[in-house]
């Protein structure tokens, strides 16, 4: 592959860093990377870098980290790196004086089937809503976000059990994949540019902590959905009293009639837990209470008395 391209990377967490590390081992020509700023993090507020710095201090690679993508610095800066592509992987949304700027334009890979799940979450929505297939897509970055001209996209099987974390990083690695070939086909302008379909889309919105709050009240198998798009983060939750909340990690359920009161908890032989819901139950594999550590349910079961426990 001819190195010539001069190429931009935009990016911050794993996800990026993925695509990223795909740039360099397969000799793409990256001269430049920008990330978001440090910032403290932990109990102890260490400053932390980004997974995609940390990367790119490992490289060598010029490192740009702009508090503000308006800034005429850090335009300048931008400009200084002469850069024919910006490639763009979980990153803020760019402002048109930046994504304009390339010759060759701005590129975008997108953790689902566009046009489908747009937005900021659109790895926990697809679970959540129990699709059976996903994947990633590049684009194109216009205007409007997650809005622009598809390039490629991959698509994978979402399982019963699979959680967004598993997802996550089956997309991580074919993303990096797809990137790297999105790339070879600009280069060799060969790269298709084929308009999105915007009827009756989804959307993936930024998820919230009210949005992960279990309610008990809905069908077994909605509820388990949600636990596993939620998992392990930002994780779905259930109130046990006032000042206690339970997290939960990993489920599996059941339909079946049943007269107990929604929210109920049933024990049995002391390591198995499920939740009274709608339509039946849904077993809890993997939990943590407030002020504690994550455990699996028989571990939690032995320090933990769930007798006549309402979750809320």
């Amino acid at each position: 592959m001819s190195p010539q391209m001069r190429i931009v990377f935009m990016g911050t967490p794993d996800f990026a860093s993925a695509s990223l590390k795909s740039l360099v081992e397969n000799n793409f020509n990256v001269v430049g990377v920008i990330t978001a700023p440090d910032r403290p993090a932990g109990r102890g507020q260490k400053i932390k870098y980004s997974s995609v710095k940390a990367y790119a201090l490992e490289q060598d690679l010029k490192i740009l980290q702009p508090e503000k993508l308006k800034n005429t610095s850090f335009i300048s800066d931008l400009e200084n790196f002469r850069a024919d592509l910006f490639v763009v992987v979980a990153f803020r949304m760019l402002p048109k004086v930046v994504w304009a700027m390339p010759s060759k334009g701005t590129i975008n890979l997108h953790a689902s089937l566009l046009p489908n799940y747009r937005g900021a979450a659109p790895i926990n929505w697809a679970v959540i809503h129990g699709e059976k297939e996903t994947g990633v897509t590049t684009f194109f970055i216009e205007e409007n976000i997650d809005s622009g001209n598809i390039i490629f996209q991959k698509k994978i099987n979402i399982y019963e059990d699979d959680t967004a974390g598993i997802i996550h990083d089956k997309l991580m690695y074919i993303g990096s994949e797809l990137v790297c070939k999105t790339i070879n086909a600009i280069e060799n302008n060969h790269a298709p540019n084929v308009p999105q379909i915007n009827e009756t889309v989804s959307q993936a919105p930024k998820i919230f902590k009210a949005d992960c709050k279990v309610l008990w009240s809905e069908n077994a198998i909605d509820i388990h959905n949600k636990i596993r798009g939620l998992s392990p983060y930002p994780t779905a939750w259930t109130k046990i009293n006032k000042d206690k909340t339970l997290k939960l990690f990993k489920s599996t359920y059941e339909n079946t009639n049943h007269n107990l009161e929604i929210g109920k908890v049933v024990i049995s032989n002391n390591k198995e837990l499920k939740v009274a819901a709608n339509d039946g139950f849904v077993h809890i594999h993997e939990l943590q209470l407030s002020g504690k550590k994550r455990m699996k349910t028989a571990d939690f079961l032995r320090g933990y008395n769930f007798e006549d426990i309402i979750l809320q």
